[in-house]
């Protein structure tokens, strides 16, 4: 087991840039294409993803004079935000990890054979948002088989939602045979974003207001560009957190470039992507008939390249980390946070429909919901981490511990104490 544990591990550690390229031409040979195109449709899927990783990396260096001035004003925070990398590094720990890849491709490709889910899942790098709660239940419960149940039903539950999922997620991104099967964003920030916009439905004044980026283009013209947005925001923010000029300057540009860049590789993506989705719904068309409408399972930062999406993000930063200083009861300034920021707004584009008044409205709603719950779960995320080997002095907590069930595992661990 500690052999196979080791093999997974080092293959998982390389990284989703290395591990793309390979499930995605191994998944195009296994859909007869040629093994030219497979491997070229692998290396496009992870060039696009390292072009994302490092645009986000830009995001997040053009945000952190800003994020580093509103932490250093902040007091009484009694938890660290200690951000996804940590955790997700954590949630490998458990001795049944080596086991939940395999059985959960095994389950994937039983239920699609069955018919019974149309998403196949080739996210590998995100089993670790399955993990996580399967590794919070092993170290609080001390049960293998929980844990590992709990991990496989996860895994489940991403290939349902992915199926509720792939119709909007196709039509609004134009991302066609995929769906998105990163289970916080799109089992639990789905919902959240959904719940918000039928509520925004019976506020009067709100719920006619339409305020997307098209309409903006058409009233304000060049100003309404993502990328003049983009170079604004910076601009406005640097300001109010007191940056030099040339500071000001730099977080202005490398903001308007992250609106210019993203779409570019999320396009990069898509090339590979799509020989891929049409070679797998010819091969499943020809063994289970024409209804075998086969979407692959990707990462959310597949969305990433949408306009609406990068605004959101660029607009809802600023007053996230507003609202934790000005809040009652935040335990935690939102430094992990903020990196999922980009990733949250885009399920909350998506329920929204491109309306940015909206987006921006769900996004800031579901980081308010994070403080609270995630600070709620600290504790036994706390005692996850530790038992982990992530060496923390006091308690910590991660955007992913928010998650409902999460909540339910630590709620369910302390009644039987």
């Amino acid at each position: 087991m500690d052999t196979v544990h080791n093999i997974i591990k080092s293959i998982t550690d390389m990284g989703a840039t290395a591990i793309l390229p390979i499930i995605i031409t191994v998944l195009g040979l296994v859909f007869r294409m040629k093994i030219g195109n497979a491997i070229k449709s692998g290396l496009l899927v992870g060039v696009g993803f390292l072009g994302l990783t490092l645009v986000v990396g830009l995001l997040n260096s053009s945000l952190k004079p800003a994020v580093d001035y509103y932490a250093k004003i902040g007091s009484g925070f009694t938890i660290a935000d200690i951000g996804w990398p940590a955790v997700g590094a954590a949630s490998w720990v458990p001795p049944f990890a080596a086991l939940a890849i395999p059985l959960g491709l095994i389950i994937n490709l039983v239920l699609v054979r069955l018919r019974w889910t149309k998403t196949l899942n080739v996210d590998i790098w995100n089993y670790m948002h399955f993990l996580i709660p399967g590794a919070l239940a092993y170290f609080l419960f001390d049960s293998f088989w929980l844990g590992l149940v709990v991990t496989l039903v996860m895994s489940v539950i991403a290939l349902f939602v992915g199926d509720l999922i792939a119709s909007k997620w196709q039509e609004y991104f134009g991302l066609e045979g995929t769906t998105c099967t990163t289970i916080i964003y799109s089992a639990w920030g789905y919902p959240i974003a959904w719940l918000v916009n039928r509520i925004i439905d019976f506020i009067p004044g709100l719920n006619k207001l339409e305020f997307s980026l098209s309409k903006i283009n058409k009233k304000i013209g060049v100003l309404g560009d993502p990328v003049i947005i983009g170079f604004i925001v910076g601009l406005v923010l640097g300001a109010i957190t007191k940056r030099p000029v040339t500071e000001i300057v730099t977080m202005a540009t490398g903001i308007a470039g992250v609106m210019v860049l993203m779409p570019k590789v999320v396009g990069v993506m898509m090339d590979g992507l799509s020989p891929i989705g049409k070679s797998a719904k010819d091969f499943m068309i020809k063994r289970m008939g024409n209804n075998s409408n086969l979407n692959v399972g990707m990462d959310i930062a597949l969305g990433l390249g949408d306009p609406t999406t990068i605004t959101t993000t660029v607009v809802s930063i600023p007053i996230v980390m507003l609202l934790a200083l000005i809040l009652p009861g935040v335990q935690f300034f939102p430094i992990g946070l903020l990196m999922s920021v980009t990733y949250i707004s885009v399920m909350c584009t998506l329920t929204s429909k491109g309306n940015l008044f909206r987006s921006i409205v769900s996004t800031v709603v579901f980081c308010i919901i994070t403080f609270y719950l995630a600070g709620f779960v600290a504790p036994g995320a706390t005692q996850m981490l530790n038992s982990a080997g992530v060496e923390l002095k006091g308690l910590g907590t991660d955007v992913t511990f928010s998650e409902i069930w999460n909540l339910l595992i630590y709620w369910a661990s302390t009644l039987v104490k």
